[in-house]
């Protein structure tokens, strides 16, 4: 009886490393004596390979095939098998390894940005090949059961601890589990920051110096490109937002930071410039959503106003704000220090000013949280001050769609050219001037450097670096030509600013503090006075140069000219400088050295009694009652 032809045992795939001997095997069952012939995938005959057993020396990646025949010229074959040859490094496989499964190289943990390809692979040798299943966050995937797992376009849904199984049917064993992030990633990070103080016609404040100082070094720390100004009029205001917009682009976040008097009027947000005149009106002022409209015109990735600043309402009775509602694009986020009709606090504490609001956004902003969840931590704080209880509260509305941080990389490939012009022009307003060595005729030689505390607020400073054999007792006098008003001469303000002076430029001899530079129209000229007694005539002699800074920082962004919506306004007939609010509380005295004050600036004068829904005014100089509950 003829037996039908069949294969009883199939071979096996493998999967090992280079120049690595392997056996095949096969085993068919038939009548008579059977003979058998390997094949590769390339239908070529494998030279001596007439034997049930294989054994090759694996030198690359191949298929085999076994033909069967018996006497009766009947054939049969058996499945292709892969011989999988790793050519890498195989020092930590067994000097003996028999075939058990061992995994040569694990996967690793990546970031990668949105819509970007995610590839995962692993390499394992085994007798016989493992197969393979990936895992995310515990759960089988679908699907993906090779060596390599590969998503073409990842979203933040596919961030995850990721792993692989590798088994046969001798053994299962697993790959270390790596996190996958795929990280919203910016093209550029750019912030204007703009802190009013020294009010010309309202109460002046004390915190925006410290607030913007250390808000710029933090958003600094977080990639950001930052321009920090002080004390702008309405049209300097107008102008420098006006260049901040220019350098927005798609994909990149845009941070607006304020800190100052401010008011709300008609559901639209006004910050008040140092020049607004009592009473102030809309137009002497600068609206916040006409700044966030021009934002989202630039098609940033992500906007963010911050606003450090009172809210009260005042003449709801003006015609509505001629600006239309916003687009849903989305990735907008407005984090204001207080509520609606509500009033903005700053607080003393000992020789320090802040706003109570950037105290807790300082302390929380370099986290990598959700920008959204950051300013809830910081409401959280606020809300457990006990100065603010009840009078402050952090309001926060956003249009994220997507987890987007503060802290999020910059990755600027495909976007070299712009990067290149935003950075010309960024550093157009913050380059310093360089430091010179000046050697005057006495023999004496002094250095002159310069540091910016702010990008309007130039720190010159000299040390005598070289003292000459007919000169002692030697002392530098620095001044700037033309003059700049000194914005920190003010009571309390000079100790803060001298702290920061003294980090700034160790230390050195004389030092000048050059204010207002978004003011200056030609060269700053440094004058250098060096005093000095001659050792043979014993007198007390002065000698005098000059270094040409040119337009150093903002100063060389010419914002005294003004942009296209930088007009400046027209004085109202009828506005006193006399003219303010009432009192609405009487003065209490707080508990230690902390001392708030509202940043509130001046109303419009009561010129109607039937305005019932305009506030009463509280007076900036007044403390109010925050007694801890």
């Amino acid at each position: 009886m003829i037996k039908e032809l069949h294969i009883g045992r199939q071979p096996l795939s493998v999967c090992v490393p280079v120049n690595h001997k392997v056996t095949l095997s096969v085993r068919a069952e038939g009548s008579g004596l059977l003979s058998y012939q390997w094949f590769t995938d390339d239908d070529q005959e494998v030279p001596g390979g007439t034997q049930p057993d294989l054994t090759i020396n694996a030198i690359k990646t191949q298929r085999y095939v076994c033909r069967a025949n018996d006497y009766y010229c009947n054939c049969v074959f058996s499945k292709w098998v892969k011989v999988k040859v790793w050519d890498i490094d195989k020092s930590g496989l067994p000097a003996h390894w028999q075939g058990e499964l061992h995994i040569a190289v694990n996967p690793k943990p990546q970031t990668i940005r949105p819509d970007r390809k995610l590839t995962l692979s692993c390499v394992a040798f085994g007798i016989p090949a493992p197969e393979y299943q990936w895992y995310r966050n515990g759960l089988p995937l679908l699907n993906m059961t090779g060596d390599t797992l590969q998503i073409d376009c990842a979203t933040a849904a596919h961030a995850g601890s990721y792993l692989c199984s590798l088994s046969n049917k001798l053994q299962e064993i697993w790959t270390r589990a790596v996190d996958v992030d795929v990280a919203l990633t910016a093209t550029d990070k750019v912030a204007l920051l703009i802190g009013n103080l020294n009010y010309s016609n309202h109460p002046s404040l004390m915190a925006p110096i410290m607030d913007v100082h250390e808000l710029s070094n933090l958003l600094q720390q977080l990639g950001f490109r930052v321009v920090s100004l002080l004390d702008l009029t309405r049209e300097e205001m107008l102008a420098a937002i006006e260049k901040f917009i220019q350098l927005l682009d798609t994909g990149v976040y845009g941070l607006f930071y304020y800190a100052g008097h401010g008011y709300e009027c008609s559901g639209r947000n006004y910050l008040v410039p140092v020049d607004a005149p009592q009473p102030y009106q809309p137009e002497n002022c600068v609206c916040v959503q006409r700044v966030m409209f021009q934002m989202q015109q630039k098609q940033t990735a992500l906007s963010v106003i911050l606003l450090d600043t009172c809210r009260k309402w005042y003449n709801q009775d003006r015609i509505p704000s001629v600006i239309m509602p916003q687009k849903p694009v989305g990735n907008t986020v407005y984090g204001y220090g207080t509520c609606e009709d509500a009033e903005a606090f700053e607080v003393q504490e000992g020789v320090k000013s802040t706003g109570i609001f950037t105290k807790y956004l300082n302390k929380h902003i370099l986290q990598s949280d959700k920008v959204t969840h950051v300013l809830e931590k910081v409401s959280e704080d606020l809300g457990r001050d006990p100065l603010v209880t009840g009078k402050q509260a952090v309001e926060i509305k956003h249009t994220l769609k997507e987890p987007l941080s503060l802290a999020d990389p910059v990755c600027s490939a495909g976007h070299t050219k712009e990067l290149h012009l935003r950075d010309v022009c960024w550093r157009q307003a913050n380059e310093l001037p360089r430091k010179k060595r000046l050697r005057f005729l006495c023999g004496v030689e002094v250095e002159v450097g310069f540091s910016a505390l702010f990008s309007n607020v130039l720190v010159a400073f000299a040390t005598v670096k070289t003292v000459g054999p007919r000169t002692h007792d030697c002392t530098v006098a620095l001044s700037s030509i033309p003059p700049l008003e000194d914005i920190f001469s003010g009571p309390g303000r000079s100790e803060e600013m001298d702290s920061l002076l003294f980090n700034n430029s160790n230390n050195p001899d004389c030092s000048v503090r050059i204010c207002a530079l978004q003011k200056l129209k030609e060269s700053l000229i440094i004058k250098v006075d060096l005093h000095y007694t001659h050792t043979v005539s014993k007198l007390r002699q002065t000698e005098c140069q000059h270094v040409d800074t040119g337009r150093p920082l903002v100063a060389s962004c010419k914002l005294y000219r003004g942009g296209s919506h930088a007009a400046t306004p027209k004085k109202h007939e009828g506005a006193s400088a006399q003219s303010g609010g009432r009192v609405s509380g009487s003065k209490a005295t707080v508990a230690g050295p902390r001392r708030p004050f509202t940043r509130k600036a001046e109303c419009a004068a009561k010129v109607a009694a039937t305005r019932s829904n305009e506030p009463e005014e509280n007076d900036e100089n007044e403390l109010c009652d925050f007694s801890p509950p």
